[in-house]
């Protein structure tokens, strides 16, 4: 059963907003006095080695790619706190949730080696003799005063 409160990641998967909680904390930045005094800043925690939702090649794949953002308990922190609100910076980090886990789980293309063309290896290969006989030609002629 899917409620409005579900993240939608993509067709087909649907994260139980009960696997993810938030933190709060005080915000630098925007809302004047109300920053010191209201815990505004939102950080969405996940657990994704123990999602319910994702399948094991799904969770290797986040592992994988999000390692850098995972922390060693194994939890995926986003912090929001650009917005003035509690609710405002919950939805931002909801919403840059969302687009984390849809790129990490994006498939990417095999790359197909190719070979340059015979054309392409002939022009390189003149321009480096032009820019070699250039270069060439910049250097002090025999014979200059200054020669040591």
């Amino acid at each position: 059963m899917v409620n409005d409160e579900d993240l939608a990641i993509q067709p087909g998967l649907v994260i139980p907003r009960r696997e993810t909680w938030y933190e709060f904390s005080h915000a630098s930045g925007p809302g004047g006095q109300n920053v010191n005094k209201v815990a505004t800043a939102a950080t969405l925690c996940f657990h994704p080695a123990s999602s319910g939702v994702l399948t094991p090649a799904q969770k290797d794949l986040v592992a994988r790619r999000l390692a850098n953002r995972i922390n060693a308990d194994g939890v995926l922190r986003i912090t929001a706190a650009d917005a003035r609100t509690q609710s405002a910076n919950r939805s931002s980090a909801d919403a840059r949730f969302c687009d984390l886990i849809r790129d990490a789980l994006k498939v990417q293309k095999k790359r197909r080696p190719t070979r340059p063309s015979r054309g392409s290896i002939e022009r390189r290969l003149v321009d480096k003799r032009l820019r070699a006989a250039r270069k060439a030609g910049r250097g002090r002629l025999p014979g200059d005063i200054n020669e040591d």
